[in-house]
C-alpha cells in the first residue's frame, strides 16, 4: 500500500498484479469446475483495473482510491478461490469419512499367554508371582519383575513337550528359557519352544512376530530362531527379529557377536551393527542404527524417516487399533521419539505435527487422511 502511495509506475503494478492472477489460474487450469469460476472472476477483476485507472479523478487520494478498488476485488477473488477450493475438497471428504468422536487411548502393557503342551492357558497379566506351572520336569514361575522363568527341577519325562508364549496386540512380554537364554516378545508375536529346548543337538525355538534374544553361550548347543522365511543360528548373542506376517520384510538386526542366516538356500553372516532384509528368499545386508531396531525393547517409539505404513503398523499393534487410510496417503517420511506408554496422542503427534496428515478416532478404528 505504501508503494501504491508514490504515484509512480501504475502500469507496472497493474501489469505484476494481472500476471500474479494468471499464474493462480494455472494452478487450477485441470479442475474445470473451478477455472470456469476463476476465469469469469478475471475477466471482471480486469475490466473494473482498466476502468480504476481510467476514471478515477486526477488528484491526491487518486491512488488510493485506485489501490481501495483493486484490494476490494481481489479480495472478493481470494473468497472464490477459498470457497471453491473448500468446497470442492470437503464435501469429497464428508461423504466417505464416517462421522468419528475423538478421544484418547491407553499405551498397551506387560501381559501375555502361557500355553502349555497340555492346552493349558495362562493369563501372565492376571497370574500372580511365583510358581504358576509344573509340567514334564520344569517348574514355571512369575520373577517380581514380571518376567517368566522356566527352570529344570528334575529330568525332563517329555523332552518334547511343546510350549507357547504369545502377546496379543498391546502387550508385550519377557521369558527366560531353561538354558538361560531372555527373550523379549514385542506385540502380536509368539515363541513356541519344548520344554527341553534341545532339538537334535540343538535349542530350537520358532519365532512369529517380532522378538529380541540376548542367547546364553553353550557352544555343545547352537541356538535356532526358526521363522516363515528363514533360520538364525548362533551359540551365544544379541540380536533382533522382526518377522511380522503382513510385513513384506523381515528384518534380523545384531547387535553383539555373529549370527549366520540361511532363507531359500542363501546363507549370509552378519557382524555386530548390521541388518539382514530377507525379501523373497533374498538376503540384502547394510548397516544400520541398533538403537532404531531394539526401541521397542526399551519401550520407546524411535522413528527415523519412516512412511506413514510402517509407523501406523507399529501404532496399530501396541495400541490394538484397526487402521483405515481414506483417500490418499502421504508420501511424506516422519522422524521422532517418544514413550511407549505414553498416550495414543503423544505418538501421533510425531506425524500431526508436520501437517502431512491427520486423525480421526471412533471406536478402536483409526481414520488417516491427509
Amino acid at each position: 500500500m505504501s508503494y501504491f502511495q508514490l504515484d509512480e509506475d501504475q502500469e507496472v503494478l497493474k501489469d505484476l498484479i494481472i500476471g500474479a492472477l494468471e499464474i493462480e489460474d494455472e494452478r487450477y487450469e485441470n479442475d474445470p469446475a473451478i477455472a470456469e469460476v476463476l476465469a469469469k472472476v478475471d475477466r471482471d477483476l480486469f475490466v473494473q483495473i482498466h476502468e480504476s485507472a481510467q476514471t478515477v479523478p486526477e488528484g491526491k487520494n487518486k491512488t488510493l482510491k485506485l489501490w481501495l478498488q483493486i484490494a476490494a476485488v481481489a479480495a472478493v477473488l481470494a473468497v472464490v478461490y477459498i470457497g471453491v477450493y473448500f468446497f470442492n475438497n470437503q464435501s469429497e471428504k464428508v461423504a466417505t469419512v464416517p462421522k468419528v468422536t475423538l478421544y484418547d487411548l491407553k499405551s498397551g502393557g506387560y501381559g501375555a499367554t502361557l500355553t502349555l503342551a497340555n492346552g493349558k492357558k495362562i493369563s501372565l497379566a492376571n497370574a500372580s508371582k511365583g510358581e504358576i506351572g509344573r509340567e514334564s520336569g520344569i517348574v514355571i514361575t512369575k520373577s517380581g519383575e514380571g518376567k517368566l522363568v522356566y527352570q529344570v527341577s528334575e529330568k525332563v519325562s517329555d523332552p518334547n513337550a511343546s510350549n507357547t508364549l504369545s502377546t496379543a496386540r498391546g502387550e508385550t512380554y519377557q521369558v527366560r528359557l531353561p538354558d538361560g537364554t531372555l527373550v523379549y516378545l514385542n506385540a502380536a508375536s509368539s515363541l513356541t519352544y519344548t520344554t527341553s529346548l534341545i532339538e537334535n543337538g540343538k535349542r530350537v525355538v520358532t519365532l512369529s512376530g517380532e522378538g529380541y534374544f540376548e542367547v546364553a553361550k553353550d557352544k555343545q548347543h547352537p541356538f535356532i530362531v526358526k521363522t516363515n522365511r528363514q533360520e538364525v543360528e548362533v551359540l551365544g548373542t544379541h540380536f533382533n527379529i522382526s518377522s511380522y506376517a503382513d510385513d513384506e520384510v523381515e528384518k534380523t538386526t545384531l547387535l553383539e557377536g555373529s549370527v549366520k542366516l540361511s532363507a531359500s538356500g542363501n546363507y549370509k553372516l552378519l557382524r555386530p551393527g548390521q541388518q539382514a532384509k530377507i525379501s523373497a528368499g533374498k538376503i540384502k545386508i547394510s548397516e544400520t542404527d541398533t538403537d532404531l531396531a531394539v526401541a521397542w525393547k526399551n519401550n520407546e517409539f524411535v522413528i527415523e524417516s519412516e512412511n506413514i505404513e510402517t509407523i501406523m503398523k507399529m501404532i496399530s499393534r501396541w495400541y490394538n487399533l484397526e487402521v483405515v487410510y481414506v483417500g490418499e496417503k502421504t508420501t511424506q517420511r516422519f522422524s521422532g521419539k517418544v514413550s511407549r506408554f505414553d498416550k495414543l496422542s503423544k505418538v501421533l503427534e510425531i506425524v500431526e505435527s508436520t501437517g502431512e496428515a491427520r486423525f480421526d478416532l471412533k471406536g478402536r478404528t483409526v481414520y488417516v487422511s491427509k
